[in-house]
């Protein structure tokens, strides 16, 4: 039960992750091609990605030779946590 419990949460932040890494993905994206700022979707995405950068920002510099990396510095983390997620849940999973 407590294992079925654990795989059912571990897929749930799983799938959040990967929809987050998409809308920062998106969201770089966006930020090449300049869009209206007053787009809705521009907005909900801008409201979504900057409380993380704005984090990022303040432990580690995140522009170098005026290129910002905030966006593939959040992908890498997002995809360890991802990983050491999915692994102690395995064995969450398995121990039981």
């Amino acid at each position: 039960m407590i294992a079925g419990i654990a795989s059912g949460l571990g897929s749930i932040v799983h799938s959040l992750i990967t929809m987050y890494i998409w809308v920062l993905i998106i969201g770089a994206l966006l930020s090449w091609v300049r869009p209206d700022p007053y787009n809705p979707i521009v907005q909900v995405i801008y409201r979504l990605t900057e409380p993380a950068y704005r984090a990022l920002r303040r432990l580690m510099p995140t522009v170098f030779n005026g290129l910002d990396l905030a966006p593939l510095i959040l992908v890498i983390l997002l995809q360890v946590v991802d990983v050491i997620l999915v692994n102690v849940i395995n064995a969450v999973v398995m121990s039981s």
